[in-house]
């Protein structure tokens, strides 16, 4: 029997969006949202890490030629390209080195439903020649702090060296297959390459309490955190009771946001406001 899928439900017209329907432009000029493009530059920033679907290799022979998936962690380079830090005794790395075609696919910091971002990027991984090695550990560490060669012995850099095609679900209507040639020419935004985990502790610090106030005016909020930031706004993750949903608050119009003490003056004014305008998943 054909499967039927509702076009979405909600209360703010033109948020919910088919893939099909034409409407990503739209939703993201309408809510403020980051393009497409920009958006999954932001999230590889923020995300530190992924799960990695390579070819099961013949060493392998009862699965070989299924999917294998694995958690790692990465770093992106200059061009969005992600930098994997690799064990030899790995199955992830023998299957890469018998056949470097994959997937990685990246989700939000914070992850507590499908209706969060992610990002499934296709490409091939290969080892890093001995003379980029050190290139790659630097980029690696400046995201990581520390190599996980300095942990647990031999371990080696490798890169997704050529992207084929990324699909992205950003939520708020966004559902797009982002142009690879774009997406490698953009700079993330400022904010959300400094914005890592410490700047984000810190905003909850001061901004988890009076944004659960300001959200609970419409129905009870038990708990607010901010789990991603970028020039235009902020995702909350929002807890009432046992359940989970995200919401965006934009920050004023023409107003970009790139330190972290902007962030904190954009959000005291919409908080000052009493009323935060907030797209809901």
């Amino acid at each position: 029997m054909p499967l039927s899928v509702p076009y979405g439900s909600g209360t703010r017209a033109g948020l919910f969006r088919t893939p099909i329907s034409g409407g990503v432009q739209s939703a993201t000029s309408a809510h403020g949202l980051p393009r497409p493009a920009l958006a999954v530059r932001n999230l590889m920033e923020q995300a530190r890490f992924a799960h990695l679907c390579t070819v099961m290799s013949r060493m392998h022979h009862r699965r070989e030629g299924y999917p294998f998936g694995s958690l790692v962690d990465f770093a992106p380079d200059p061009m969005g390209h992600p930098i994997f830090s690799f064990s030899p005794l790995a199955i992830h790395t023998r299957n890469l080195l018998a056949d470097p075609r994959c997937s990685l696919v990246v989700q939000i910091p914070g992850w507590s439903s499908l209706s969060n971002a992610r990002v499934t990027i296709f490409g091939d991984v290969h080892p890093l020649p001995v003379d980029q090695q050190e290139w790659a550990h630097k980029q690696y560490i400046a995201k990581h702090q520390q190599g996980p060669s300095q942990q647990w012995g031999n371990f080696y850099y490798f890169r997704m060296q050529n992207i084929s095609d990324i699909y992205f679900i950003g939520g708020f209507g966004t559902v797009a297959w982002v142009d690879v040639k774009e997406y490698e020419s953009l700079e993330p935004d400022k904010i959300a390459v400094d914005g890592g985990e410490q700047n984000l502790k810190e905003l909850n610090a001061i901004f988890s309490k009076p944004l659960k106030k300001l959200l609970s005016t419409e129905s009870e909020v038990d708990d607010a955190a901010l789990i991603s930031i970028d020039s235009k706004g902020t995702d909350i993750r929002v807890r009432q009771g046992a359940q989970f949903n995200i919401q965006r608050i934009s920050f004023d119009e023409g107003h970009a946001v790139e330190t972290l003490e902007e962030a904190k003056d954009a959000l005291w004014k919409l908080i000052n406001k009493g009323k935060v305008p907030y797209l809901q998943k």
